[in-house]
C-alpha cells in the first residue's frame, strides 16, 4: 500500500498522508522503492483502527 492508497483508505489528502506516515506511531514502511515507501495493508488497517477518529453517533435517529 503506497501513499495514494493510504490516502484513499483513510479518506484524507496525500499531503495529510505524508504527515501521518511520518508520525512516530505510524507503522514503518515494509519497503522503500524508487517510487516511494510502501506499507503492509494489515499494518495500516491496524493503525487506523486504533487512531482514526470515530464518527459521532447520529442523535437524530
Amino acid at each position: 500500500m503506497g501513499a495514494a492508497e493510504i490516502a484513499e483508505y483513510l479518506g484524507v489528502s496525500r499531503q495529510w498522508t505524508e504527515i501521518l506516515t511520518r508520525r512516530r506511531d505510524f507503522p514503518e514502511p515494509s519497503a522503500i522503492l524508487k517510487a516511494g515507501r510502501i506499507w503492509r495493508t494489515e499494518d495500516v488497517e491496524e493503525w487506523a483502527a486504533k487512531h482514526r477518529p470515530q464518527p459521532e453517533p447520529d442523535e437524530s435517529a
